[in-house]
Order: structure tokens, then C-alpha cells, then sequence
């Protein structure tokens, strides 16, 4: 299993999460092009994926809880 960690995800999200590297991180490539076109929805998008992290409720693609 590979595993991702919730702080590591945390940082890319802080920092690059703009440019959808976190979303790249989690497996959804889509989602990370989308978020790159879109310059993290503009900023609400980006701080929306920061506020799901904090609180635990995001995942990976393939459906696995951050540690």
C-alpha cells in the first residue's frame, strides 16, 4: 500500500496547491490540470482543498484516508 501522509499533503497544498501539485500528489491528474488551467479555482478552490485536509476529509483517488 502507499500510503500519503496528511502533513505532507498539507505543505504541497500550502505552497503549491495553486499549481494542483497536491492534487497530482493524491493521484487525480485530472483535477490537478484543472486546478493548473485555473490557477487553484482562482484561489477558492485551493482554500477549500486546504480546509478539507485540515479537517481529514480528503483522500486519495483510490479511496485511502491521509496518515
Amino acid at each position: 500500500m502507499n500510503e500519503k501522509s496528511k502533513t505532507t499533503t498539507l505543505i504541497i497544498s500550502i505552497f503549491l496547491g495553486e499549481l494542483g501539485i497536491d492534487r497530482f500528489y493524491l493521484g487525480y491528474t485530472g483535477l490537478g490540470i484543472l486546478k493548473l488551467i485555473t490557477v487553484g479555482g482562482f484561489g477558492v478552490w485551493w482554500l477549500i482543498d486546504v480546509i478539507l485536509i485540515l479537517m481529514g476529509k480528503m483522500k486519495t483517488k483510490s479511496g485511502q484516508e491521509l496518515v
